[in-house]
């Protein structure tokens, strides 16, 4: 078409893609079991003892088994390949798996409260209880280290739904944190009550952790901007690598699980060649690659004296 041409170069950066694809289900698939063994821990724990608390902590982790197997099926689902129907890829439905862990927690936490109002009024020591938070510690030091590996490989590789899983289990720990905190209170003091109410706290916090990962998650479905920090980066490439272009502008972002997507206008001189500009955009695309990968850039080549609109960079 005569006055613009338009290039739109969906790089992945294929073999980079594959590679954090493999890591990021070896990772999701590995929790699986590890959130059966650490089940197992803590109703051991509350077998041995009789604590609601425990029994508490024990039900939130037979939600983490299920948000396991949801974020292991999910992150299958988002390596998929685009397609017919699906061009710009799955990727969003980490998003959905992030909404589920969200909502898991918020259950979790519900039935937490649940079982510590049902003692409520009748608190009872509990018994063993050396044995039983030697059990429920050693599980929380499982779930801790696991969560720290989920939470940094999930935002390496932009991973919702491993961040989420990891954000999920770390909240697992600040219960199991406060369920001992709460069993030691009640056993020093003989207040066998400290052991529901702590129960009740802990569903507090968690429901904010809930709270926070299911908000975060819409962000990602609404097609939310990438954060600060990685714009200015991406403005950055731009202005540092667009020389030849006159300007940059109508800059928008979204992302889309461990996709993010960049978009924007490029004004060039009138009586500049298709071949030049295309050699721009390559330039350009390979830059934002660099400081943001599994970026897909889709860039519109304009003639100078077109009207600018949006945001624009500027050059350096």
């Amino acid at each position: 078409m005569q006055g613009f041409a338009i290039h739109s170069h969906l790089r992945e950066g294929a073999t980079t893609m594959v590679q954090a694809n493999t890591t990021v289900r070896r990772i999701a698939f590995w929790g699986i079991p590890l959130a059966f063994a650490v089940m197992g821990l803590k109703l051991v724990a509350w077998y041995v003892t009789g604590s609601v608390a425990l029994l508490s902590d024990g039900l939130e982790s037979t939600v983490n088994v299920i948000a396991a197997i949801v974020a292991w099926m999910v992150v299958g689902y988002a390596a998929k390949p685009a397609d017919h129907d699906h061009p710009f890829g799955h990727y969003k439905a980490e998003y959905i798996s992030a909404v589920i862990e969200g909502v898991l927690i918020v259950v979790a936490a519900l039935m937490i409260v649940s079982e510590a109002a049902k003692v409520l009024w009748h608190p009872v020591l509990p018994e063993a209880p050396v044995l039983g938070l030697a059990i429920n510690a050693a599980a929380g030091v499982i779930n801790a280290i696991w969560a720290g590996v989920l939470i940094r490989t999930g935002r390496k590789h932009r991973s919702p739904a491993l961040t989420a899983d990891g954000q999920h289990i770390w909240s697992d720990v600040v219960t199991s944190a406060g369920v001992l905190v709460g069993l030691v209170l009640a056993l020093a003091t003989g207040y066998a009550i400290l052991d529901p109410l702590m129960a009740m706290v802990v569903a507090l916090n968690i429901l904010y952790q809930g709270w926070k990962v299911i908000s975060h998650s819409i962000g990602g479905l609404m097609d939310q901007a990438v954060d600060e920090v990685d714009e200015e980066a991406i403005k950055s490439a731009i202005a540092s690598h667009g020389y030849g272009a006159l300007n940059v502008h109508h800059f928008r972002t979204r992302r889309a699980g461990q996709v993010s997507f960049v978009v924007f206008d490029m004004v060039v001189p009138a009586g500049m060649t298709v071949l030049e500009a295309h050699d721009i955009c390559d330039r350009l695309e390979e830059a934002i690659h660099e400081v943001h990968p599994g970026a897909q850039c889709v860039i519109h080549v304009e003639p100078e004296g077109e009207k600018a609109h949006g945001i624009r960079v500027k050059m350096q």
